[in-house]
């Protein structure tokens, strides 16, 4: 038996050059640098998409743009990255030098969208790149014709804002300010935007310290090799865990509701197959691109793929390009997850969280026993743009949402993070203290989510009125308004998502899912999450787990007479008798 048979069947074996106490030393000194990386961001940054949303991710590289460590923060941009480096060494290998930064959001050369800045530093040992060191951030507003550049409803990327390419912030640790003068006329809030910049650059130095120092260590020829053992041991275990599941093909499909521009189901189907060690995520038979700004680039396909495979794999996985290599994903030029240009890209979420649905609806069909009902579907993002008393404009970007759908072995969660996210929402506080806004409402929308044995997660909801002068451009991408999240073993669907202008007005008005609009000072605006799916039949829930939910206030008696057929005061105080009554036909 050969010693890499032997380590295909043992997962966890070092070759014999590794001493395995310096190993895990060096693998666990790359996860906590990255995530020392996040926590530099989270402290220097200015504006809330990044320092309370935390819409960013972190991430290492070796000198082939190979991502050896990510940290603890977005899912979602992990996958791009390896593409954002490639980008970088395609259009600058053999010109980089010691303090260069660079800099990119062109989704057709290393980006996903526009509002997502990739900021990238190769780091020198000898004369020679070392490593990367890699920062992702959502910006507040990067231009274009609506304030936080992310409306669904622009139809060519021209529209978004400033593209920007793969270019040099800083060169040989000087600010390039031709670039800094051309960014800073083309956006609304250009001092929120450059302390962002600075804050991710931060963190690209924190990691160049970090790296230097395990230099210092290890010396820079035995902590390569250390980093490619790291990503060889992260795709041995993957394949490990993959040979565990069950084999075949297995097919889903789901829908978005909007094209971005006019109502219409938009459908997204998936083949996941699964041989020996590898699976394979074929996208043919999806939408193609479509003419609003919901399209996604095959980095962010591949991303989300990366993400929901990882959900269901048993095992300790380390989270690094190790893992991406048994995963294939297949996406047709042209489609709404492979778009090509002008295709308009700025409310792309809400199609990758659909996407994200489908692969779950898929793998649920050969491993229903790790696979949660439907959540909520994708996050509610929303922008207000307009001036402050003073003349200086303003701009909030927030991502909000969400909650899980029932487990196959316990309730969703409500009021947490999609699974691709790890955010949080803005807290009230600060965006009243930002911002001419006012929080009316905020909390949990009882009645909603899907019955089941394990229920899904609570809508959540959130009232926000406009405190300032002159007119107010907001703008809103929400989904799950007809389709609802879907519920599997049993468990009944989620509930719908939907937003208003005006409520408990009297002239209320229900504002389409994916649109822009114009308001005025007073008036209120109201967004409400889809609730999420619930997992198994809602009979076989325990009658005193769904008095608990009425106590809790998060269901009515009303709703758990219906869905549940158990009789509860409005206390939540349980009626045994009548509630063995009612299902046995009787009441």
């Amino acid at each position: 038996m050969t010693a890499r048979t032997l380590r295909q069947e043992t997962p966890g074996r070092l070759p014999d050059d590794i001493d395995p106490i310096t190993f895990e030393l060096v693998k666990n000194a790359m996860f906590f640098l990255v995530n020392e990386m996040a926590l530099t961001l989270v402290r220097a940054s200015y504006s809330g998409i990044l320092r309370d949303n935390m819409d960013f991710s972190t991430g290492i590289a070796d000198a082939n743009g190979e991502m050896v460590a990510q940290g603890l923060s977005l899912p979602l941009q992990y996958g791009p990255m390896p593409d954002a480096v490639a980008a970088v060494r395609a259009r600058w290998d053999g010109r980089m030098e010691p303090g260069d930064v660079f800099i990119l959001n062109d989704p057709f050369e290393g980006g996903t969208h526009l509002p997502d800045v990739f900021f990238i530093k190769p780091v020198f040992e000898q004369g020679q790149v070392l490593c990367y060191t890699c920062v992702a951030g959502h910006q507040v507003d990067v231009g274009g014709r609506i304030a936080g550049s992310n409306a669904c409803d622009s139809t060519e990327v021209y529209a978004e804002g400033l593209r920007i390419p793969p270019l040099k912030l800083y060169e040989a640790g000087r600010p390039n300010q031709t670039l800094f003068a051309l960014i800073e006329k083309n956006v609304r809030v250009p001092v929120k935007l450059f302390g962002d910049f600075r804050a991710q650059v931060a963190a690209l130095n924190t990691g160049e310290a970090g790296v230097r120092d395990l230099v210092a260590r290890h010396g820079a020829q035995r902590l390569v090799r250390y980093w490619a053992e790291l990503l060889d041991y992260s795709e041995r275990v993957t394949r490990d865990a993959i040979r565990d599941l069950p084999q075949g093909t297995f097919t889903n499909e789901d829908y978005l509701d909007s094209d971005g521009v006019e109502p219409r189901r938009v459908p997204i189907r998936v083949a996941v197959t699964i041989k020996g060690d590898e699976i394979t995520c074929d996208f043919a038979g999806s939408s193609p691109q479509v003419q609003g700004a919901i399209n996604s680039t095959t980095s962010m396909t591949k991303s989300v793929s990366y993400g929901v495979i990882r959900s269901i794999l048993r095992g300790d996985i380390v989270n690094n390009g190790g893992f991406f290599r048994p995963i294939h994903v297949v996406a047709p030029e042209g489609s709404i997850l492979n778009a090509v240009l002008p295709a308009a890209s700025g409310g792309r979420g809400v199609t990758l969280f659909r996407q994200a649905d489908t692969l779950w609806g898929a793998l649920a069909k050969a491993v229903p026993e790790r696979v949660p009902a439907a959540n909520e579907g994708g996050t509610t993002v929303y922008s207000f743009g307009g001036r402050m008393g003073d003349g200086r404009p303003f701009v909030l970007v927030e991502i909000f949402g969400g909650s899980w759908g029932g487990r196959p072995d316990s309730d969703g969660i409500d009021g947490v993070s999609h699974p691709l996210l790890n955010q949080r929402n803005i807290p009230g506080e600060v965006l009243e203290m930002e911002h001419p806004l006012r929080l009316l409402r905020y909390g949990f929308l009882p009645d909603t989510g899907g019955a089941g044995r394990f229920r899904g997660g609570l809508s959540l909801v959130r009232d926000i009125q406009y405190v300032g002068e002159g007119p107010c451009q907001i703008q809103v991408r929400s989904d799950r308004w007809d389709t609802m999240p879907f519920g599997l073993a049993g468990g009944e669907d989620g509930t719908p998502s939907y937003n208003l202008l005006d409520p408990g007005t009297g002239a209320e008005r229900k504002l389409p899912a994916m649109s822009t609009a114009m308001i005025r000072p007073g008036q209120t605006v109201r967004y409400v999450t889809p609730g999420a799916a619930g997992f198994g039949e809602p009979l076989t829930r325990a009658p005193e787990r769904v008095a608990a939910d009425v106590a809790d206030g998060k269901l009515s008696p009303a709703y758990v007479r219906e869905h549940y057929r158990v009789v509860v005061d409005p206390a939540g105080r349980l009626d045994a008798a009548a509630t063995a009554r009612l299902r046995a036909g009787q009441g």
